[in-house]
Order: C-alpha cells, then sequence, then structure tokens
C-alpha cells in the first residue's frame, strides 16, 4: 500500500506540472507566433540585405517661417532642444509631417532636426536669418521598414518595450519547452541528441567559418 500511494502520488505531481508546463507553453507560443514569423522573415531579409535591391524615394518640400514664428524662435545660440510648439503645430501643418518634442540641433545660423523612423529617414532645416524651410525624406520601402523594426532602429519607446515582452514570451516559451523535452525524454530518446545537434551545429559554424 504505501508503494502505490507513493507511486500516485508520484504521478499526480507529475500530472499537475505535465498540465501547468502545457498551459504556459500553449500561451506563450501563441503571444509568439507573428511576431516569431515576422522576426524570422527579416531575419532572412536582414542576412541578404546586400542583395535585396532597394529603390529609395527621396521627396523634398520648402516654406517660407512666418515672421512672428521666425522671432518666437527666441535667442537660444547653441544646444539641442525642442521646436516651440507653436514652430513646430505650423511646421507640421505646412509639411503634413508629425515633429512633436524631438530635440533639434541649434545653431546662430540655423536649426536642424534629423527625423528618422523605421525603413525612412527625414531631416529639416530652418534658417534663422531668412526663416526658409527645407525638408527631405527618404523612404527606403517596406522590406527596410520591417527589417529596421526587427533592430528596434528609430521604433520608438513603445516598440521598445514590445520588443522586451516579446523577448521574455519568448524565454517562456524556449524553458517551458525545455522542461517539457525532459519530462518526455525517456519515451523519446532521441531528444537530448536533436538538441545537441542545435548547439553543436551553430558552435562549429561559429567556430570554423568565422574569422
Amino acid at each position: 500500500m504505501p508503494e502505490s500511494s507513493s507511486l500516485a502520488s508520484t504521478q499526480q505531481r507529475r500530472g499537475f506540472w505535465l498540465r501547468t508546463l502545457h498551459q504556459w507553453h500553449w500561451i506563450s507560443s501563441a503571444v509568439c507566433l507573428i511576431g516569431m514569423f515576422l522576426f524570422a522573415v527579416t531575419g532572412i531579409t536582414l542576412n541578404h540585405a546586400a542583395k535585396i535591391e532597394a529603390r529609395p524615394q527621396v521627396a523634398n518640400q520648402a516654406a517660407q517661417l512666418p515672421q512672428t514664428l521666425l522671432a518666437g524662435l527666441g535667442e537660444r545660440k547653441e544646444g539641442n532642444a525642442p521646436l516651440p510648439s507653436a514652430v513646430s503645430d505650423w511646421l507640421g501643418d505646412r509639411l503634413s509631417i508629425a515633429i512633436g518634442a524631438r530635440a533639434a540641433e541649434w545653431s546662430e545660423e540655423e536649426i536642424y532636426l534629423s527625423m528618422p523612423t523605421p525603413g525612412a529617414d527625414a531631416w529639416l532645416s530652418i534658417d534663422r536669418a531668412s526663416g526658409a524651410v527645407e525638408y527631405e525624406s527618404t523612404d527606403r520601402g517596406w522590406i527596410s521598414y520591417f527589417n529596421d523594426l526587427h533592430k528596434g532602429r528609430n521604433a520608438g519607446p513603445a516598440w521598445s518595450w514590445f520588443l522586451d515582452i516579446f523577448a521574455v514570451a519568448c524565454l517562456v516559451f524556449c524553458i517551458t519547452g525545455l522542461f517539457l523535452l525532459q519530462m518526455h525524454a525517456k519515451q523519446r530518446r532521441m531528444t537530448w541528441p536533436y538538441v545537441g545537434l542545435g548547439l553543436v551545429i551553430p558552435l562549429l559554424l561559429a567556430l570554423l567559418f568565422i574569422h
């Protein structure tokens, strides 16, 4: 009787951990599914970026800052600071761009604002003497857009938080998968050789072919 009771207790614990690990595994896999698909695809496009022809589209716009807004720029001579809200709003309406609270580079001659985004670059300059505004944007296409999202390049704090949360979900998926492999390894003899293969192949490639 004691042996059967101990066996039943062991089976109950195993059943509990199997259910718990399966639950966390499928939840994390559901959360990661679309993200992992996109990261796998952009991993391929990044790996072959030199072979994928890009045709950047460059657009230029010019405007004249009203005298009242030009005077509202103040006496700042140098340093980094956002544009006054009135100037930022006028430029946003006039050029159909979102400036927000980006920090611009101030000098005695001009104000220069860099506005990179995923898959695109843009800049804006204001001549402090005449009020002449120049704006140029370069769109490198959708592949470049998703590649930059993959790298978290110029994507902002919200996307940075998403990448961190996505990475944690992937870790949960991998760790629960590892424990599930361990629990099923006795019935599947090739479990650990396959896991070892996943380690040995990239290790050998790194040691032998990366110099």
